[in-house]
C-alpha cells in the first residue's frame, strides 16, 4: 500500500516516539520527525509520521507549503508489512528510510555504507542565496548500527 502524500502534523496521536530531527546550520530551529502509534501500538494505515518545527522560543510550528513539497517533508509513505514503513523525504527522495520496531521502539533506519543505521539526526550546512533561499554545502546524518551500536556518520554534499 502506498500512499503519496504532502500532509501536515497537525494530527495529534494517543502515543508517539520521536524517530530523528533535522538540525541547521541556519539557525537553532529545529525540525522532529515523530511517528504516531495506536493504543495497542501499531502504526496507523495513513501518514503514520508527523513532521513540524520547534522554533528557538520552544513554540512548535507546521511546515508551510514550500517547505512540505520541495525540502523538509514525507512524500511517500508505503507499508512494506505491519508496523513497518518507508518513507522519502522531499529533498532525498534517493535516500529512502524504514520506519521499524527495534527494541520495543519505533526508529528510522536507513543505510550508510551499506550497514543498516537508526538514524539520530541530521546537519544541513547551507548559506543563504539571492531571495533567502539557501544554498545547501552539505548533509551529515548521524546515526548508530542497527546491529552492534557503532556510531556512523555519512557525509553528502549536493
Amino acid at each position: 500500500m502506498v500512499a503519496s502524500c504532502y500532509f501536515t502534523s497537525e494530527a495529534s496521536c494517543e502515543r508517539g516516539y520521536h524517530l530523528f530531527f533535522i538540525e541547521r546550520s541556519k539557525n537553532k530551529n529545529l525540525l522532529y520527525y515523530d511517528v504516531c502509534v495506536e493504543g495497542n501500538s501499531d502504526l496507523p494505515d495513513l501518514n503514520p509520521v508527523n513532521v513540524y518545527w520547534v522554533l528557538e522560543n520552544g513554540k512548535r510550528e507546521e511546515l508551510n507549503e514550500i517547505e512540505r513539497i520541495y525540502a523538509y517533508g514525507i512524500t511517500i509513505q508505503e507499508i512494506l508489512e505491519r508496523n513497518k514503513l518507508s518513507i522519502s523525504l522531499a529533498a532525498f527522495k534517493e535516500k529512502k528510510i524504514t520506519i521499524e520496531k527495534i527494541d520495543e521502539k519505533y526508529r528510522a533506519v536507513t543505510s550508510i555504507d551499506k550497514r543498516q543505521i537508526v538514524i539520530e539526526k541530521v546537519y544541513i550546512h547551507s548559506v543563504d542565496r539571492i531571495f533567502g533561499i539557501p544554498d545547501v554545502l552539505s548533509v551529515d546524518i548521524y546515526g548508530f548500527t542497527k546491529q552492534d551500536n557503532v556510531s556512523l556518520k555519512e557525509s553528502i554534499s549536493p
